[in-house]
């Protein structure tokens, strides 16, 4: 029995987002539970699809004994703070001293982490890691899917294994799959070969999509190629909204023969080099997508909306107002908006209760250039505490703590609705809806303020998912931003302008 330190450290980190994640966005978690350590860790993660809790599965099954450091998580967002990357960082590395000796360390991490200190989060918690139980002892790392690997993360670890799927459906499997890993390790004794590769364009995360081409072929490539050549490969497309150096998509692979490794990893660069064109993805603007959905949708089969540039989940605060303005103007009948964030029209909800009728001033609340808030009279439809288990695929059985809610509906626009909540978080489980009344699949169209995750529970029930791009921060097509740290020569989208 191996003695084996679990810790994570989570966050996407958007340097052109509105707000920064300080240490109290740890704390609370977002979406995620909440900053715990030592054997809370386990405790918190267990049954979820978290990486950390597929990871503490596999390894118990396997007769090893876990010893929980610290794990943290927040919402995507700006960078992090150097007093919270300090704190947590710090927190973990001194638990993980007190716990030596141990035979593996297994990392819960994101791998788009730029902190206010550290370009490359992921990197500086590895070096610091590695320092502390040195070259014998094998280090396991699970990645997600928009992870920026750099050549840092690549060196310290021993192995790494990303999500495979977007949604991310396959955290806790990723988890496992890492832990697999480090298992392995174990019983041989040995280190496996390493590949690793980078690519020249960026693409815009709604492409990214494993549902759609062209992950979907890329991704069943990977496992065929697993399978073939005995390897461990992982492809992220990157998170390109991470201003350093090494923002980017690459592919690594992990394998017991260097040769077949090779084999392997060459013909999945061919194959992510070929697929540049097919990484563009068509965006509607919102009259555009809300004048079709009002021509497609149905009761039963709604027209599901993505206002992509909003989403909490890629450094957005879910508070725009473009795609909800214009569907105010354009009256359509049985259509829903959530969850805007708007701590304070959800308490004023609260306060003047169910079944009444007053003027809201909604969203907008964050500062972002341009952004103004909607203003009208509103019903309160429906009331709630926030608390609820997620039961899609993306959240299921995470305990959801969105703090007060609010469904409203619109007396200027009758067949306009709007789902109110305290809490950052991406809209990406039906029963983000359902907790305060709304049934999605009973509504004509459902604007959703997400890019992808949202897909797992709303693209069965819908009749047509469009992206649109309305105002926000989480740009769809990265050739948008202000970039200032690439590498030279970057195709700042498939097929687009290089970065100089």
């Amino acid at each position: 029995m191996a003695r084996i330190a679990v810790g994570g450290f989570q966050h996407e980190t958007n340097t052109f987002a509105p707000t920064p994640a300080d240490y109290a966005a740890f704390e609370s978690g977002g979406g995620w539970p909440g900053l715990c350590v030592g054997g809370a860790i386990e405790a918190a993660v267990a049954g979820a699809n978290i990486p950390a809790g597929g990871a503490f599965a596999a390894l118990g099954a396997a007769g090893h004994q876990t010893v929980g450091l610290t794990w943290a998580a927040a919402s995507p967002s700006d960078k992090v703070s150097a007093e919270a990357f300090e704190r947590i960082a710090g927190d973990m590395i001194a638990r993980l001293k007190a716990a030596l000796p141990v035979d593996g360390v297994y990392l819960d991490l994101h791998g788009a982490m730029v902190a206010e200190n550290f370009d490359d989060g992921e990197g500086e918690l590895l070096r610091r890691v590695r320092a502390t139980v040195g070259d014998r002892v094998p280090i396991a790392v699970s990645l997600d899917l928009h992870a920026n690997v750099t050549r840092q993360m690549i060196a310290l670890a021993d192995a790494i294994a990303i999500y495979r799927t977007y949604p991310h459906i396959d955290m806790a499997e990723t988890g496992a799959r890492a832990a697999a890993l480090l298992i392995d390790m174990l019983a041989s004794g040995r280190r496996p070969a390493k590949a690793f590769r980078t690519f020249d364009y960026l693409t815009g995360i709604p492409s990214q999509c494993s549902f759609i081409e062209p992950c979907k072929s890329l991704y069943a490539l990977i496992d065929s190629l697993d399978r073939k050549h005995g390897v461990t490969l992982s492809f992220a497309p990157g998170f390109p909204m991470a201003d350093f150096a090494e923002c980017g998509m690459s592919i690594c692979g992990y394998g017991h023969d260097q040769i077949a490794l090779n084999n392997a990893i060459n013909e999945l660069q061919a194959a992510v080099v070929a697929a540049e064109p097919d990484f563009a993805l068509v965006l509607h603007s919102p009259a555009e997508a809300i004048r079709r959905a009002m021509q497609s949708g149905a009761i039963g089969l709604p027209t599901v909306l993505a206002d992509t540039q909003d989403n909490p989940g890629a450094g957005g605060n879910g508070d725009s107002t473009g795609l909800f303005a214009t569907m105010l103007a354009m009256r359509p009948a049985d259509a829903v908006l959530g969850m805007l964030i708007d701590p304070p029209a959800a308490r004023f909800a609260h306060q003047l209760g169910l079944g009444n009728t007053a003027s809201f001033s909604l969203g907008a609340i964050s500062g972002v250039a341009g952004m103004l808030p909607v203003h009208g009279r509103f019903k309160v439809e429906a009331l709630g505490d926030g608390n609820f288990t997620g039961t899609g695929p993306f959240y299921r059985n995470f305990r959801l703590h969105m703090g007060p809610m609010a469904a409203l509906r619109s007396v200027e626009a009758p067949g306009v609705r709007v789902v109110l909540a305290t809490t950052k978080c991406q809209t990406a489980d039906q029963e983000m809806f359902r907790h305060v009344g709304i049934e999605p699949k009973m509504q004509r169209m459902v604007a959703v303020k997400s890019s992808v995750h949202f897909r797992a529970d709303f693209q069965p029930i819908a009749r047509e998912v469009l992206v649109v791009k309305a105002a926000g921060p989480a740009l769809a097509d990265p050739a948008e931003f202000a970039w200032k740290k690439l590498r030279r020569g970057l195709r700042l989208r498939p097929l687009g302008p290089r970065f100089v």
